[in-house]
C-alpha cells in the first residue's frame, strides 16, 4: 500500500509516571503522523505502555497493589495525558492485552521452530532499571550509565537463548547494502555507525526468558519461564496491527526511539523478525535527550517536567511548540521552565500573536477586502520535516514571522491608505496564511483559528492567541 504510513513511539514503561521525554517522542510522532495525512496518505499512528517485567512487580509490591492494578493506573496517566496535546494516535497498546500475549506467544513458537532458539545458562551483570543485562565495556564505576545510583546485580539462572550472532552478518549487510532486500536505515548517521561498529565487534546471543521473573508471558513451549520483557515489548509494533486487523501497515515507516534503547529496535527486533519470516521496519530513527537545566533529568534532583506542568502553563500548541522546536534530534537539548517562558513570550506571544493581531485589526479597520491565495507545502520544508530537522523548519517558519513583524514597523502599514495599504496588507495576509498553513502539524488549533479567522473578503479581530504568561 503505496499511500500508507506506520509510525511508532516506544511503548513507555509504567514504572514511571509522563514526564516530558516521553511528550517529547509522542508529540514529534504526531507531528509526523500529520504531515504525511498532509501529503494525503492513510496513517497509523501507534503509541502504548510496556507492563510486564521485575520492575514493575517490585513497584506494584511497594505500592501495596497487584501488578495488574499497578499497570492499569499508570497505563491510565499515559492514556488520557496524549489526547489533552492534541496527540492523535490510532490505537494504545497494553502489553498486558491477552491479544497482544497471544501474537508473542505465536512469534516466538516460530524462531523456536526454524531453530533459533536454545536453552543455555547466563552469568552477568543485570541492571533492574533498564532491564537487561549489561556488558563490561557499558559498565561505568561499577554501574549502569543510565541508572547510576543503581548497583548491578550479578545474575546466574537457566534461560532460553537467541541466535542473534547468527543473524549479525545478515544485519551488517541490511544496514550498509541499500539494495538488500532486508534494507532499513538507522537515522541520524552517527547512530547507524554506532549500531555497524557493535555488530562488526561482534555479537553474543541473547537470552530470551526469565525463570525468576513471574510477571510476565509464559514461554509457550516452556511454562517455568516467562518471555524477557524486552523482546515481548518489541513484538508491540507487529501485534498491534493484528489486534486491529491492519496488518497492511506492515512493516513500519518509522520507529521513532531515545537513543538508549537503539541497540533493541536496530538490531534485535530485525534479528527477531528475520527469523520468523517478517519484513523488516523501514527506518529506526534515534533522537538524544533533553537535559534540564544543564543537568540530567532524574526524580532525586527534583528536577523533572510534567506534560502537565506544560499545559497549565503554556497551553496545548505553546506546549507542542516548545516541545518542536527543542527537539534533540542529533544532540542533547537544555530545557527548563525558565527558557520556555522566555521562548513562549519571544515567539508566540509578541510572535505570531502579535502578528496576527495586528494584521486582523489593519483589516477591520480599513475595510480589506481579501483575494485568497493558494497554499503548498515548499521543497525544504518536506525535506527538513522527513529528516525530523523540525526545529529548522520552525526556524524558518519565524523567519517570516520576523520579517512580517518588522516590515509592518518599517513601511508604518498603520499610516498607509489606499491601494498601497491594499497591496501592504495583502502581501501580510498572504504571508501569515502560508505559516499558519505550515504550522498545521505542529499547532493545529493555533492554524486552524488563523486559517479560519484569515479568509474572504472580510477580515476580523479575535481573542489573542497567546496570552502573555503571569
Amino acid at each position: 500500500m503505496a499511500d500508507k504510513f506506520y509510525i511508532t513511539t516506544p511503548i513507555y514503561y509504567v514504572n514511571d509516571v509522563p514526564h516530558i521525554g516521553h511528550t517529547c517522542t509522542t508529540i514529534v510522532a504526531d507531528i509526523i503522523s500529520r504531515y504525511q495525512k498532509l501529503l494525503g496518505k492513510k496513517v497509523f499512528f501507534l503509541t502504548g505502555t510496556d507492563e510486564h517485567g521485575a520492575k514493575v512487580a517490585e513497584a506494584a509490591k511497594k505500592d501495596n497493589c497487584t501488578p495488574g492494578e499497578f499497570c492499569d493506573r499508570v497505563s491510565r496517566s499515559f492514556e488520557t495525558i496524549w489526547p489533552k496535546l492534541n496527540i492523535g494516535f490510532d490505537y494504545f497498546i497494553r502489553t498486558t492485552n491477552p491479544e497482544h500475549e497471544k501474537v508473542v506467544a505465536e512469534l516466538l513458537e516460530k524462531i523456536y521452530n526454524n531453530g533459533d532458539i536454545y536453552k543455555d545458562k547466563y552469568e552477568g551483570l543485570y541492571c533492574i532499571g533498564c532491564e537487561k543485562f549489561i556488558t563490561e565495556t557499558d559498565v561505568k564505576d561499577r554501574c549502569c550509565p543510565y541508572h547510576p545510583n543503581q548497583p548491578l546485580e550479578k545474575q546466574s539462572e537457566e534461560n532460553w537463548f537467541f541466535k542473534l550472532s547468527k543473524y549479525a552478518p545478515v544485519l551488517i549487510e541490511a544496514i550498509e547494502n541499500p539494495r538488500s532486500p532486508n534494507h532499513y536505515e538507522i537515522k541520524p548517521g552517527s547512530k547507524k555507525s554506532e549500531v555497524l561498529a557493535r555488530l562488526k565487534a561482534g555479537v553474543n546471543d541473547i537470552s530470551i526468558s526469565r525463570s525468576e521473573v513471574s510477571w510476565g508471558i509464559p514461554i509457550p513451549w516452556d511454562k517455568s519461564q516467562t518471555v524477557y520483557v524486552w523482546v515481548d515489548a518489541l513484538i508491540n509494533y507487529y501485534s498491534a496491527l493484528k489486534i486491529n486487523k491492519n496488518e497492511e501497515f506492515w512493516p513500519a515507516d518509522v520507529h521513532l526511539v531515545g537513543k538508549e534503547i537503539l541497540w533493541f529496535h536496530a538490531v534485535i527486533w530485525e534479528a527477531l523478525l528475520l527469523s520468523a519470516g517478517i519484513s523488516l521496519p523501514k527506518e529506526i530513527f534515534a533522537h538524544n535527550f533533553y537535559n534540564i537545566n544543564g543537568q540530567k533529568m532524574s526524580k532525586s534532583l527534583g528536577n523533572v517536567i510534567s506534560p502537565q506542568q506544560l499545559l497549565e502553563k503554556f497551553g496545548v500548541d505553546g506546549t507542542r511548540y516548545l516541545i518542536a522546536s527543542s527537539f534533540p534530534a542529533f544532540d542533547d537539548a537544555d530545557v527548563g521552565l525558565e527558557r520556555f517562558v522566555q521562548k513562549y513570550t519571544a515567539d508566540l506571544a509578541n510572535g505570531l500573536g502579535n502578528l496576527v493581531a495586528r494584521i486582523a485589526k489593519l483589516c477591520e479597520n480599513s475595510g480589506f477586502e481579501f483575494k485568497e491565495t493558494t497554499l503548498e507545502l515548499d521543497s525544504p520544508y518536506k525535506q527538513k520535516i522527513e529528516a525530523f530537522r523540525l526545529n529548522e523548519v520552525l526556524e524558518g517558519i519565524w523567519k517570516k514571522v520576523n520579517e512580517a513583524n518588522k516590515q509592518i514597523n518599517e513601511e508604518k502599514l498603520w499610516q498607509l491608505t489606499g491601494q498601497v495599504l491594499q497591496k501592504a496588507l495583502q502581501n501580510k495576509v498572504d504571508s501569515i496564511r502560508k505559516i499558519a498553513f505550515c504550522l498545521q502539524p505542529f499547532m493545529p488549533e493555533t492554524s486552524q483559528k488563523i486559517l479560519d479567522q484569515f479568509k474572504g473578503p472580510k477580515i476580523k479581530s479575535a481573542p489573542v492567541l497567546f496570552p502573555r504568561l503571569k
